[in-house]
Order: C-alpha cells, then sequence, then structure tokens
C-alpha cells in the first residue's frame, strides 16, 4: 500500500510539475496579449484557476463537513480542516492577485465591489473556521463547531460566483465562454494544473494531519 501510495504520489508529482512548466510558458509566451488590457491580463490565467481551486477546497469542507456531523468519524473532520487550510491560501492569493490586476484598469487597489467584498466575507468566514479549531478548549467541540461554521459558510460561494451578475460591479463579467484559441487553451491548462496542485496539497496535509493526531493518540497512551 505504501509503494502505491508513493507512486500515485510521485506520478502526480511529476504530472504536475510537467503542467506547471507548460503553464507558464502558455501563459507568457505562447498565448497573445490582450489588446485592451495589455500584458497585466496575463494575471487572469493565475487569478481564475486560484479561484477555481479556492471554491474547490470549500466544497469539500463542506461535503466533509456534513459527512462528519453525520457519521462522526475524524478521518472527514481531517479532511475537511486540510481543505479549509488549502482553501484560505488560496482565496489570499485570490485576494492579492485580484488588486494587481485591478490597479490599471481601475485606478486603485481596493473597492467595495459585490465581488471583491463578497470574496473577503469568504476568507473572513474560514479565517474563522480556523480560528475556531485552533481556540476550542476540546478538540470534538472545536470540530462540530466548525463542521457548522464549514457548512454554514460555503453559502457564500455561489454568491462570490454570481455576485458580478446579482448587483452592479466594476469587476468584469465572466470571460470563459467568450475565450476561444490560445486564451482558451491557455486557461484550461492552468485550472488543470491548479486543480492537480490541490490534490498533491491535500494528501499532503492530510498524511500530517494524520501522523499529528496519531503522536498524540501514542502520547495520551504513555501518560495513562
Amino acid at each position: 500500500m505504501k509503494i502505491r501510495g508513493s507512486l500515485r504520489n510521485n506520478t502526480l508529482l511529476g504530472l504536475g510539475f510537467a503542467l506547471m512548466m507548460i503553464s507558464l510558458y502558455l501563459m507568457f509566451i505562447y498565448v497573445p496579449t490582450e489588446k485592451g488590457m495589455g500584458i497585466i491580463q496575463r494575471i487572469f490565467y493565475f487569478h481564475v484557476p486560484l479561484a477555481w481551486v479556492a471554491f474547490l477546497a470549500f466544497f469539500v469542507v463542506f461535503i466533509t463537513s456534513i459527512l462528519y456531523l453525520w457519521k462522526r468519524d475524524t478521518k472527514w473532520d481531517t479532511l475537511a480542516h486540510a481543505s479549509a487550510e488549502i482553501g484560505v491560501v488560496f482565496t489570499t492569493l485570490v485576494l492579492i492577485t485580484g488588486p494587481i490586476w485591478a490597479r490599471p484598469e481601475w485606478g486603485s487597489w481596493w473597492t467595495w465591489d459585490a465581488r471583491l467584498t463578497s470574496s473577503l466575507i469568504l476568507w473572513l468566514t474560514y479565517i474563522a473556521y480556523l480560528l475556531v479549531r485552533s481556540f476550542a478548549e476540546e478538540e470534538e467541540k472545536g470540530a462540530r463547531f466548525a463542521a457548522v461554521i464549514g457548512i454554514v459558510g460555503f453559502i457564500n460561494v455561489p454568491i462570490v460566483y454570481l455576485s458580478v451578475n446579482l448587483w452592479r460591479t466594476q469587476h468584469p463579467p465572466e470571460l470563459v465562454s467568450d475565450l476561444e484559441g490560445s486564451m482558451l487553451l491557455t486557461l484550461l491548462v492552468s485550472i488543470t494544473t491548479f486543480t492537480i496542485l490541490y490534490c498533491l496539497l491535500i494528501m499532503r496535509n492530510v498524511s500530517l494531519k494524520s501522523g499529528i493526531a496519531e503522536v498524540k493518540r501514542l502520547r495520551g497512551l504513555l501518560e495513562e
């Protein structure tokens, strides 16, 4: 089993590295510069995949939190916790790359635009998820409270996605359906690359948390 797991990890790692190199080539060399926004538009090929992975990570938190509350099996809680951490990291990167892209277009780093505001609320929600786990006096109680936040917080994901259609906003509308040729290819390869990166990170993070839990269990047995 360990050999199979190692082979799977190495295969994913190799595939992810190859796709990352291809993605960087497509982003900076192959795809043409967008006429309206210029070279700053290339950050689009990072920004959108980062947002996709954040949504994916929080969807995993949503599903595994439900399973944890239902089954009370710690493996689901471990997976939810690991995915929430990754989701927070990727949402942070979304909130960084977005203003970098917007600054030349809007003339400011931040506006209380519907998309930006709802994204910030999403980030704060899952920061709260992690804080609840960290400061709970009882680990099991913290896991239960966090699971509730993980479920309720996911409601904001479709709001973030639909915000450009629900409200008047400076943020550009969804452009994926308008892309074609090299731009669409570059975006799809980048999304695939970041999805594989998420898979690698979630496997490593779950393995790390499982190891920490086992150490705590053994320490508890020694102290008895």
